[in-house]
C-alpha cells in the first residue's frame, strides 16, 4: 500500500529511522520497488544535510519518514526540509512489533529502522503525519513543559532540604509552613543553625521579617519566642557541620530554581496571550497564569486532531482502560500516555473543586462512593475534558451558569447533586 501525502500525490520513497545520540540507522524503500537499502549517518548537521540532499536527488517528490519520536534533535533537523513528511511511531508500538517477530527481545538498530518502515507501509492508516503548529504555540508548549520540570526540581530540593534540617535544626521547619519561598531561603542562609538564630538580636530578626513583608506581629513574635526557648537537637559538630553545609548548598540550588521559575513565568505571560485561543482558557475556574497556558497547549491549534472528546480523553490517559478475559473484567488507568498532558488535566481538575459548584459536588460524590482522591480527581478531569472540548471546537468560553442551566434542563443526575434533598 502506498499512502498519499497531504497534497494527494503518492510518496516517492519510504524511510525508517532508528535514531541515536551519535548516529542514525536508516532503511529505505522506493515507492515502486520491493528492495530495501540499509545505511547510517552520524548525527552531525552537515552529514544530515548531505543525506537529505541525496534522498531528494534520488527520489524527488515527497518522502515519508517513520521514526520513534515526535520531537528531538533529529526531528528538528528533518522538519526544515519540505520534501520530508514525518510519521511519529510510539516507541512501545515498535517494541511490541519487534517482540512479535523476536520473542527473545533481541534488538538491533538497522532492524528497528526496517520495522519502523514496515509499520508505516503495512499500517499507514494508523499513523498521522507530524504537522507542526505555529511558532508561538510550539514555543509555549516547550516553555510550559520546561517550567513543569523546574517545579519538579523545586519539590526535590525542598524535600532534601527538609530532610537535612531534620537532622540538626528541625525548629526551622516548625517556624515556616512554606519552605519553597525566598523568605525561607534567606532565613536559613542568614541563620543556618539554631545557635546562629539564638545569638541574633530581637530587633535584627524583626527587621529581617519586615524586609520580607512578613509583618504579622503575632506570627513574628511567636517565632522569636520559639527561637529564644528552643533547645538544640544535637551539639555534635560531626553532625551539625556537614549538614549545615548541605543545607546551605541546597538553599542555593532552591533559590536558583525559584528564580528560574519566575523567569519562565514572565516569558509564558508574554507568549500565551498572543495566541487566539488563550481567552478560552484564561478565565476557567482554577486555571490561573500557570495552568491556563498548559490547558491551551494541551488542546493546541489543530481542531481536526481529535475527532471527538473521547479521543482526547483516551490519548491524555484520563480515560480508564477496561480489560476483559473470560469471566474477568478489570478496569485500570492507562499506563502508556503523555504524562505531562495527563498531569495538566488532573492538576487543573483538582484546582476546580473549590472554584466550581458542580465540580466540587461531583468530587465529593466520588469520595463518598469510596474513591481515593486521585481517582476522584481523574473522574472529574474526565468530565471536564468533554466540556472543554466542546468550548474549544465552538470557540465559546466556558460559562458556569450556562452549564448549570443545561444540566437542569436535561435533568442530569449531576444536577441532583447540587439540589439539597428534602
Amino acid at each position: 500500500m502506498n499512502p498519499l501525502s497531504d497534497s494527494g500525490s503518492p510518496f516517492t520513497a519510504f524511510v525508517g529511522i532508528d535514531w541515536a545520540d551519535t548516529k542514525h540507522d536508516v532503511c529505505v524503500q522506493g515507492a515502486n520497488s520491493d528492495q530495501r537499502e540499509f545505511a547510517s549517518f552520524p548525527h552531525q548537521t552537515n552529514r544530515i544535510e548531505e543525506w537529505a540532499s541525496e534522498m531528494h536527488r534520488r527520489f524527488g517528490g515527497t518522502i515519508a519518514i517513520a521514526l520513534e519520536l515526535a520531537k528531538g534533535p533529529i526531528v528538528y533537523a528533518l522538519q526544515k526540509y519540505d520534501f520530508f513528511v514525518l510519521f511519529p511511531i510510539n516507541p512501545s508500538t515498535l517494541a511490541k512489533y519487534r517482540e512479535a517477530f523476536k520473542p527473545s527481545r533481541a534488538k538491533d538498530d538497522p532492524s528497528d529502522a526496517e520495522l519502523a518502515l514496515d509499520l508505516l507501509l503495512r499500517h499507514a492508516d494508523r499513523f498521522r503525519p507530524l504537522k507542526p503548529q505555529s511558532v508561538a504555540m510550539r514555543t509555549l508548549l516547550t516553555l510550559v513543559e520546561q517550567r513543569r520540570e523546574l517545579i519538579g526540581d523545586k519539590t526535590r530540593f525542598t524535600n532534601r532540604l527538609c530532610n537535612t534540617l531534620k537532622q540538626y535544626y528541625p525548629q526551622a521547619l516548625e517556624w515556616f509552613e512554606q519552605r519553597d519561598t525566598a523568605l525561607f531561603c534567606d532565613f536559613i542562609s542568614r541563620w543556618p543553625t539554631l545557635m546562629d538564630a539564638k545569638r541574633a538580636r530581637t530587633s535584627t530578626v524583626k527587621a529581617f521579617f519586615n524586609k520580607h513583608n512578613a509583618r504579622r506581629a503575632k506570627i513574628v513574635e511567636t517565632r522569636i519566642a520559639s527561637i529564644n526557648s528552643a533547645m538544640s537537637l544535637t551539639s555534635d559538630k560531626a553532625v551539625v557541620s556537614p549538614y549545615r553545609l548541605q543545607a546551605l548548598v541546597l538553599i542555593d540550588q532552591l533559590r536558583i530554581t525559584l528564580q528560574a521559575i519566575d523567569r519562565f513565568d514572565k516569558e509564558i505571560a508574554l507568549v500565551a496571550p498572543t495566541l487566539a485561543d488563550y481567552a478560552l482558557f484564561s478565565e476557567l475556574p482554577g486555571a490561573g497564569p500557570s495552568l491556563a497556558p498548559r490547558l491551551l497547549v494541551a488542546f493546541g491549534e489543530q481542531r481536526e486532531r481529535f475527532a471527538n472528546a473521547g479521543e482526547l480523553q483516551r490519548y491524555s490517559g484520563v480515560a480508564p482502560v477496561t480489560e476483559r478475559s473470560g469471566k474477568k473484567c478489570w478496569v485500570h488507568w492507562r499506563w502508556q500516555c503523555p504524562t505531562f498532558l495527563r498531569q495538566t488535566f488532573v492538576e487543573w481538575a483538582g484546582q476546580t473543586i473549590n472554584k466550581s459548584t458542580w465540580a466540587g459536588a461531583y468530587y465529593r460524590h466520588q469520595r463518598a462512593k469510596g474513591s481515593t482522591y486521585q481517582a476522584a480527581v481523574r473522574a472529574l478531569a474526565f468530565k471536564w475534558i468533554r466540556i472543554l472540548y466542546r468550548c474549544w471546537q465552538t470557540r465559546t468560553p466556558y460559562d458556569e451558569a450556562r452549564y448549570l442551566d443545561a444540566l437542569r434542563r436535561r435533568q442530569s443526575s449531576l444536577f441532583t447533586l447540587l439540589t439539597p434533598s428534602s
